[in-house]
């Protein structure tokens, strides 16, 4: 069965920088779209960013020139660097496997969200 398993999240000071893994099993990885989401307290999980098979990627506007989404397919794994993070910022990150649809990156129906790993910006 599809296993995502996220790790390297912990407590930052703002203007700080975090790399996050999405180590996956059970899925054809070098075929698959990925994507990066998070979820803060109260509030609904959103997309941050995500990256096609093929290595193009895609980013929301509130990270874009701050973190970089990449995959080494070698080791089914991908990575969300976080740089210049904000308090705003602090959320439990997950990934997801899916598909573009209409240019537009969408899990894969079924998905069952991980632990995810926590991130805590803070002065």
């Amino acid at each position: 069965q599809v296993q995502l398993v996220e790790s390297g999240g912990g407590l930052v000071q703002p203007g700080g920088s975090l790399r996050l893994s999405c180590a996956a099993s059970g899925i054809i990885f070098s075929i698959s779209a990925m994507g990066w989401y998070r979820q803060a307290p109260g509030k609904q999980r959103e997309l941050v960013a995500s990256i096609a098979s093929g290595g193009s990627t895609n980013y929301q506007d509130f990270v874009k020139g701050r973190f970089t989404i990449s995959r080494d397919n070698a080791k089914n794994t991908v990575y969300l660097q976080m740089n210049r993070l904000k308090p705003e910022d602090t959320a439990v990150y997950y990934c997801a496997a899916g598909q573009y649809y209409s240019g537009s990156f969408r899990q894969h129906p079924g998905h069952v969200w991980g632990q995810g790993t926590q991130v805590t910006v803070s002065s």
